[in-house]
């Protein structure tokens, strides 16, 4: 339900206990998770989906730490059933968070966790009290604190597990929001083996070996594999977004999102709302809206991409930029309003990111950026082919920024570069590009000096993905299909053949084998549009031979060199010389 009038209507609180005053009911998860006896479920949701404010909703109904406020869940659909309200308040709880779990290296990773589990023990001090614990325990208990050893690190969630059985004469629940936060971490910087194998033991002491344990839920965004740090978890229930358990238990329904429109007053803005915040899909359940963006379309009334704008997006930014040839074609299929059907594994293997080609596809459906259109099960072993298609215009909107991200930035002038392709100034365009690869390219992106990378390429073609957020209202952008006798780099079929040139773009990369120059790679790039006949597919659709421009692209490191059919000679706009020209 939602009050239009209280001081609580912030969209940022993640507290069950002052949620409660802007809500939409969503406790019938309480009674669908407990009556589903799994002892420990991982639930996978997009961020800003609710997941938080749904383990401060379970911890408030069964912590014995708010055995007293019945008026938390007074009028909710939880409370319509006498079962559930005997059971409110009575168990003991353990909640905590890896969110703010976010370290540059494996030393500080390991301690922001050990610092969550101190808190704990801080909270939870009243079990000194009295006789529970013996001597040897108040020891231990008092010796958990931020410098604790790993191995004490790894078993405190059980240990404190054993002695709130023992004082409370019931099990205990364990609540761990964001498990998966420090995971991407590691990845990115670069200490995931060491740290998987750390909560690996984590995970095992606490939910695996702990008889003290009556259920557990741990949510995150993505499904890390059970072979990273669930090897020896073999009572965990797994919950997808392609799942059909708890599908409407996160983000609003359609009938959720529609009745508060009405509510507020705007029942006039519901087609506008569905095209830029529906399409989210769980399980079988369609139409769910991310909470996040509604919440703050009804406080602002204003149409914002507001999930889309909460998160760097770097990982996947990095993926894409690097990605193989194919994931690129499937990228511009998508943004150009295409589905398209891939085979991937929906657990996720960090570590193999670089290596399989296919994983960036259940990055993008578990982080919310890709929507399930149809999931069809193939030849004998059953593999999974989704259909896939970009959720939503805010969700669209992401992708066009984050691709235009990558070479608008103040120093880029990237846009100067995007007119003087359309307009053929070649001198401009060298300038300009050049301008681009100081500001933009990185020493990771266009591969080791001594050419340890085997396909740098991959880096520079990513910006054709630029090229479509930028100029997709003007031309249709294809790039690696077949044409002729080959595959082009880049075509740019324009929507108006009278006012707008086609352009084709062939990349290459100076051979440091052949000690190749950059004039020698843009003249190779040149003959190979002619020799391949590129041209065929844009002469079949009608457009004349003049109105065609070939572009060789030749990068070596940062520098960069552009050269055109039918001029004769380029100027080199290396980084030293364009600046030189400010």
């Amino acid at each position: 339900m939602y009050e239009k009038d209280n001081q609580y209507r912030n969209t940022g609180i993640f507290c069950f206990e002052r949620a409660r005053l802007f809500f939409v009911d969503k406790t019938n998860f309480i009674k669908e998770w407990w009556e589903n006896r799994d002892v420990v479920t991982l639930i996978t949701r997009p961020r800003r989906f609710g997941k938080t404010l749904n383990m401060s909703m379970l911890d408030c109904f069964f912590s014995n730490k708010y055995a007293n406020r019945a008026d938390l869940f007074e009028g909710l659909s939880i409370w319509q059933n006498e079962t559930y309200r005997k059971l409110q308040g009575t168990y003991p709880v353990i909640f905590l968070s890896f969110a703010a779990v976010k370290a540059g290296n494996l030393e500080d990773a390991k301690t922001q966790i050990k610092q969550e589990i101190a808190r704990l023990y801080e909270e939870n001090r009243y079990l000194l009290e009295g006789n529970v614990l013996s001597d040897n325990e108040r020891k231990i208990y008092n010796s958990t604190t931020i410098q604790m050893d790993d191995t004490m690190a790894q078993n405190a969630l059980k240990t404190l597990s054993v002695w709130m059985e023992r004082y409370y004469g019931k099990k205990v629940i364990i609540l761990l929001d964001e498990y998966d936060t420090p995971m991407q971490e590691a990845y990115v910087q670069g200490y995931w083996d060491e740290f998987t194998s750390f909560v690996r033991s984590l995970f095992n002491a606490s939910f695996k070996t702990n008889p003290y344990l009556e259920r557990a839920i741990m949510t995150g965004i993505t499904r890390v594999s059970k072979e990273s740090i669930f090897s020896d978890l073999n009572n965990l229930q797994v919950i997808t977004t392609t799942s059909d358990l708890y599908a409407d238990c996160f983000g609003f329904t359609e009938t959720e999102v529609f009745q508060a429109l009405d509510e507020f007053g705007m029942g006039d803005k519901k087609d506008e709302i569905k095209k830029w915040y529906d399409g989210f899909t769980f399980g079988e359940h369609r139409d769910i809206y991310n909470p996040w963006s509604i919440t703050n379309y009804l406080d602002k009334r204003k149409i914002y991409p507001y999930w889309a704008s909460t998160s760097s997006n770097g990982l996947v930014s990095r993926l894409i930029r690097t990605s193989s040839a194919d994931v690129k074609e499937k990228m511009e299929d998508l943004l150009n309003g295409q589905e398209i059907v891939v085979n991937f594994d929906e657990q996720i293997v960090y570590n193999q990111l670089d290596h399989n080609v296919n994983a960036i596809w259940s990055l993008l459906l578990a982080s919310g950026y890709l929507k399930v259109k149809q999931v069809d099960y193939r030849g004998i072993t059953r593999e999974p082919w989704y259909t896939l298609d970009i959720t939503n215009v805010e969700t669209l909107s992401m992708f066009k920024s984050m691709f235009q991200d990558w070479f608008q930035n103040q120093d880029t002038n990237y846009g100067y570069f995007i007119k003087a392709l359309i307009d053929g100034d070649l001198e401009a365009m060298n300038y300009y590009m050049n301008k681009v690869a100081l500001a933009t390219f990185s020493y990771f992106d266009v591969g080791s000096e001594n050419g340890s990378d085997p396909e740098p390429e991959r880096f520079y073609h990513g910006f054709v993905l630029g090229l479509i957020a930028e100029r997709s209202g003007f031309y249709m952008i294809r790039s690696n299909r077949e044409s002729g006798f080959g595959r082009y780099d880049i075509m740019m079929i324009p929507q108006e053949r009278e006012r707008y040139p086609a352009i084709i773009i062939e990349f290459k990369v100076c051979s440091r084998m052949k000690k190749e120059t950059l004039e020698e790679a843009v003249r190779s790039a040149l003959d190979q549009i002619a020799e391949k006949n590129y041209d065929a597919e844009l002469l079949s659709q009608g457009i004349s031979a003049e109105r065609i421009r070939h572009y060789g692209f030749a990068f070596e490191g940062k520098k960069v060199l552009i050269g055109q059919d039918g001029i004769k000679s380029c100027l080199l706009y290396t980084s030293d010389a364009a600046d030189d020209m400010q």
